[in-house]
């Protein structure tokens, strides 16, 4: 059944199969409890433990509805929204397009939810039992808020969101949203951190990370990793990276002419970029999440090796299906068995090790 499902998801309509999936997972039709993860897959990172180094990104499960669902398909955690204070319905349709010869994805959805009110009711609800995964929440500013009022947005978000999560990620690099990736600057970046720092409770200690933009020049990665050791606005983790604008020339399907940000296989080169640039400024100092063209243990391994602390996926998943989760957590076993590696830990930053020894 599970292969005849998935084959009916790929003959809709993008964003119907979407929503369809969804809420099969809300009906409880979806996967049930996996068994526990091998404890070689275990990583500590933020103060928490993960159960294996793998994620759900931000995207799929857009207002909170299914996170113990996306869990039972076996990822360490997953990130819910982008969650914006109000409601807003995103840009026009179509804004989701498949590009299945080149393992890829174009979408300009605009941040479509229900706000935040809606992911309070269901993330307040839900038992929080680290065991079973870890649950994080992307914040967005709406819309029609200007950029000088953004961080008020931000603020607002992490203030009800925060004490009902396990992770903050500051989506400011959605390419779908007008003037979002200018929250990137440095003085608009430090004014959105500080302002989600002072808005949340004294007694909630979660970490806040910020997910950045792979269409970045080296200056502005530089002042980015900059910033995120700045003792006045320190930030817990980068998220590495968002979708992009560029469109490499490899790109063969005619939906590549389609406007917003592009997922998947072209964008594996550059996310590794990304990730070594910064690694090699924070590793150490500010942990890393990797995400952008993963669909293979290799990839998991080598995102880990260059110095991310975590790994997310989402386009592999809409072509692979749930079945791959469990997949690449085999695959990583018997690649971590073959290359001698008895803990994933061990294996985080050890080329950026090999290169200082």
């Amino acid at each position: 059944m599970k292969p005849m499902f998935l084959s009916l998801l790929h003959g809709m309509d993008p964003e119907k199969a979407h929503d369809l999936s969804v809420r099969t997972l809300a009906r409880g039709l979806g996967p049930t409890l996996p068994p526990p993860d091998n404890p070689a897959l275990a990583v500590e990172v933020f103060g928490r433990r993960f159960n294996n180094p793998l994620g759900m990104a931000a995207g799929y499960d857009k207002n909170a509805l299914v996170p113990d669902a996306c869990l039972r398909m076996g990822f360490g955690f997953v990130e819910v929204g982008g969650i914006t204070p109000l409601p807003q319905p995103g840009n026009p349709r179509p804004r989701l397009f498949r590009l299945p010869d080149d393992g890829a994805i174009i979408n300009r959805m605009g941040l479509n939810n229900e706000g935040m009110i809606v992911a309070y009711d269901r993330l307040s609800r839900r038992p929080r039992w680290e065991n079973r995964g870890l649950v994080a929440v992307n914040l967005a500013k709406n819309a029609d808020t200007p950029i000088e009022h953004a961080a008020d947005d931000y603020a607002t978000v992490a203030a009800v969101l925060g004490p009902h999560a396990d992770l903050l990620v500051l989506n400011l690099s959605s390419p779908n949203t007008e003037g979002l990736r200018r929250l990137q600057e440095p003085d608009l970046l430090r004014g959105v951190i500080r302002r989600v720092r002072a808005a949340l409770p004294t007694r909630v200690t979660v970490p806040l990370l910020a997910k950045i933009s792979p269409d970045l020049t080296d200056a502005e990665m530089e002042a980015v990793a900059a910033i995120a050791l700045e003792a006045d606005n320190p930030l817990d983790g980068l998220v590495c990276v968002n979708t992009t604008t560029a469109r490499p020339d490899s790109l063969t399907h005619p939906a590549r002419q389609e406007t917003g940000g592009l997922s998947g296989v072209p964008l594996k080169a550059r996310s590794m970029e990304v990730l070594r640039f910064m690694a090699a400024r924070l590793y150490g100092r500010v942990p890393l999440v990797s995400v952008g063209g993963v669909d293979s243990a290799e990839d998991i391994l080598a995102r880990l090796r260059a110095g991310a602390s975590l790994v997310q996926i989402y386009t592999a998943l809409v072509y692979a299906g749930p079945r791959l989760v469990p997949k690449l957590k085999t695959d990583l076993l018997a690649l971590m068995e073959e290359q001698g590696i008895g803990s994933l830990q061990d294996a985080i930053g050890t080329d950026l090790k090999a290169v200082a020894a």
